[in-house]
């Protein structure tokens, strides 16, 4: 209360798992002991996870609402047939506090049909079909308005034209879970100037809709509105995305294949006599980090030193970031890459890195981006400045127009005959600094998805519009070039990024940029179960602390995708599921409503403005990796990125072998280490490769001395700020190339 009145009060209740709309109370006025007396219902799915956010408001005409509490309960606490009172503090030693009386009971009816991973779940699904037919000609167009909040697709007009056309012809459809209480919100045209100004609205509940039949709902001397409702059961086999943990069935049927060379190039390295079982292949996987040009010139020379030693049929995957993927997309052109000789890929890398770029400025340049952005936003996506830094790689890498795809390169693992490449990227959220919310997506020609939420879609539907699973709305699959510009965007960092690069913490800011949530005491009346959330109160930032995190956490660009997670809810026990908890590390994982808030959009930036590496999806368990090639390309620390990836896994309780390194080891750096812990079940053995000039300056092969005529080509300046190689060349000369070409040879 202020000096002047006392408080007026309401209660705001949100629960998105069981309604798309708050809910509120009346307010109290002038009272600082409001009694409300109302009584709410939800219909909720016991197997979804549901947190009721109970908020107190005190109600202002001139200002924001203020915020006194905001309480966070989960309603799996509740017995069932039993009404228990329940007391809410904002503090332990506050003397206010709010009373609220809860009431579980079982709901009468079929049971709901759904599919669940153990983590996400998957809803009943209706249709709606809404018709206009026209009774009467208009003389001019008349517009009509449906809303189904919460549907996938919200709000859609009607237009009666004069010539008695309704448009869009045929029925509009609206998709919607089934038990979330939904509602249709008809607005009828406006009637004539000099009637009193009325638009008619009608409310239908659309769970009082008979399923199956057409009805009419809205009548009018002009037209009639007839609704016809069904409903889609939810299994597996009904989605159009794959829901689970497991490999893919085409990665298995490659897998099976890729053995094949793998075994046979073992034999012949190690010259054994007598072929290897399947069980006895080891999965031998490439990890890189990024760095621009000088990781993608690097990946090419390390891949031609495993051809030579004809290693490079041991491999079974390789993953990459940033430039490393600009050297993969352009690999896997040719289907059987990995079989020639690599010459020739390497002339035509070297042509492109040492040419003239600065005809990515030209005029003609300029219209083909605008008039490839225009085609982009008609074909239905959201356009950023990460499309328009995809389209200057596109021309940074070749001569033309690059019109491949990313499922495109599903020929090049028909027959087992390459490496299955991984592109890795991670998601994030806006007013989050990557450090508190980042999830790790992976890319395959075969799928993308989620690692921490086991849901993945077909390569070449990414980027269409889904909804509990099903897709929607096709959009056509996009080119390479705009996904590497998602996979390698220098246009994605933050103030809090930029400040981690110059200081070993955002920890000073830590009170700006995170939300205040404290659990509270239990009520002894509850009894309690490992998969509840314990009951907490959420403080929201004031208007100086969301201004300044705004400020920290915006980022210039993210590359926006649509969210093929949209209307999924979270199991109960999601926190208990051991798929998820091996990814679990956002500060939203237990705020189960804001963690699946389902933006309309996916925010996808650089792997590398978390952890410069490309391991984490080579470190699901059902990929079952025995041996990790990490090669460094990056212009930083390299010991630094290495110890941030194993403090990483360590915490999230994932096998890696811990990195013992000597003081005089981080100071000089060799070409070669090994890591391993046969104690840790699991681990794979690392092999770490950081690129570094040590031996190469006085040998130009292993065991072969330069003569003085060539101590000069061992010569090369990595780590200085007038380093050629340094993060944002874009250029190399003849000789830079072939020198950092042949140093990543050499380290293999």
């Amino acid at each position: 209360s202020s000096l002047v009145s006392q408080a007026d009060c309401y209660v705001s209740l949100w629960l998105p798992t069981a309604m798309c709309e708050k809910c509120r109370t009346k307010t109290v006025r002038n009272s600082n002991n409001p009694v409300w007396n109302e009584t709410f219902y939800f219909r909720i799915q016991s197997q979804v996870k549901n947190v009721l956010e109970l908020t107190v408001y005190d109600e202002d005409f001139a200002t924001p609402d203020d915020h006194l509490l905001c309480a966070l309960f989960d309603t799996a606490k509740l017995p069932i047939e039993r009404t228990v009172l329940l007391y809410f503090k904002p503090s332990p030693k506050a003397k206010e506090e709010l009373e609220v009386e809860f009431k579980l009971e079982a709901a009468s009816g079929p049971h709901e049909a759904i599919a669940t991973n153990g983590v996400l779940v998957c809803r009943e699904l209706c249709c709606l079909e809404v018709e206009v037919a026209e009774k009467k000609q208009q003389k001019s167009n008349k517009e009509l308005s449906f809303t189904v909040k919460g549907s996938f697709e919200g709000t859609q007009d009607m237009m009666l034209g004069p010539d008695g056309v309704v448009s869009p012809s045929g029925p509009t459809k609206f998709h919607y879970i089934k038990y979330s209480q939904p509602t249709l919100d008809v607005m009828l045209p406006k009637k004539r100037r000099y009637h009193p100004v009325y638009t008619g609205s009608p409310v239908v509940m659309l769970n009082s809709l008979p399923m199956g039949r057409t009805t009419t709902v809205a009548e009018e001397l002009c037209f009639s509105s007839s609704f016809l409702h069904k409903s889609n059961c939810s299994c597996h086999q009904d989605l159009d995305m794959r829901f689970g943990f497991d490999l893919c069935s085409e990665e298995m049927v490659f897998l099976g294949k890729r053995k094949r060379y793998v075994a046979s190039a073992l034999k012949n390295v190690f010259h054994l006599q007598q072929d290897l079982q399947d069980h006895e292949v080891p999965i031998v996987a490439i990890i890189t980090t990024g760095g621009g040009l000088k990781s993608m010139t690097g990946l090419y020379g390390s891949l031609m030193g495993l051809k030579k030693l004809n290693l490079l049929d041991c491999i079974t995957y390789i993953s990459g970031l940033s430039g490393t993927t600009w050297t993969m997309a352009n690999l896997y052109r040719d289907a059987y890459w990995s079989q020639k000789d690599l010459d020739s890929h390497i002339g035509e890398a070297q042509k492109q890195a040492t040419k003239c770029k600065m005809g990515c400025f030209s005029m003609d340049r300029m219209k083909y981006y605008n008039k490839q952005l225009c085609q982009r936003k008609e074909e239905g996506y959201r356009t950023s400045f990460i499309d328009l830094w995809g389209l200057m790689i596109e021309y940074l890498l070749n001569d033309g127009k690059d019109s491949r795809k990313l499922s495109d390169q599903q020929e090049a693992l028909c027959d087992g005959q390459n490496p299955l490449p991984i592109y890795v990227s991670v998601s994030v959220r806006d007013n989050y600094s990557t450090n508190d919310f980042k999830e790790w997506v992976e890319f395959t020609p075969y799928e993308v998805g989620l690692l921490k939420y086991g849901a993945f879609v077909r390569t070449e539907n990414f980027g269409s519009e889904f909804f509990m699973g099903r897709l929607l709305k096709k959009l056509p699959e996009s080119r390479i070039c705009y996904l590497q510009g998602m996979w390698s965007s220098i246009f994605s960092v933050n103030l809090l990024q930029i400040w981690g690069l110059s200081h070993s913490s955002e920890d000073f800011w830590k009170r700006w940029t995170q939300d205040r949530i404290e659990e509270v005491d239990e009520d002894p009346v509850l009894p309690t179960r490992p998969h509840e959330l314990r009951t907490r109160m959420y403080t929201p930032p004031g208007p100086l602390s969301s201004a300044l995190r705004g400020a920290l956490t915006d980022r210039f660009s993210v590359a926006q995708h649509y969210n093929f997670l949209k209307g999924y809810q979270l199991h109960s026990n999601y926190l208990e599921n051991e798929h998820f908890c091996r990814w679990k590390d956002t500060v939203l994982d237990s705020r189960p409503n804001q963690l699946m808030g389902n933006p309309d959009h996916l925010g996808m930036i650089d792997a590398g403005f978390f952890i410069n590496t490309s391991s984490a999806p080579l470190l699901r368990p059902q990929r079952k990796v025995d041996v990790i090639i990490y090669l460094s390309y990056t212009t930083g620390s390299h010991t630094s990125v290495l110890d941030k990836a194993y403090k990483y896994y360590s915490e999230q309780k994932i096998p890696f072998p811990k990195i013992s390194l000597t003081d005089e080891d981080r100071k000089n750096l060799k070409e070669c280490y090994l890591f391993q812990d046969s104690d840790l079940p699991g681990c794979p053995i690392v092999i770490f490769l950081p690129l570094v000039n040590d031996t190469f300056r006085e040998y130009k092969a292993p065991g072969v001395k330069r003569c003085c005529s060539e101590m000069e080509g061992g010569q090369l300046d990595l780590t200085s700020r007038f380093s050629p190689y340094r993060m944002f060349s874009v250029r190399y000369t003849d000789e830079n190339y072939h020198r950092l070409l042949k140093l990543s040879e050499y380290h293999i």
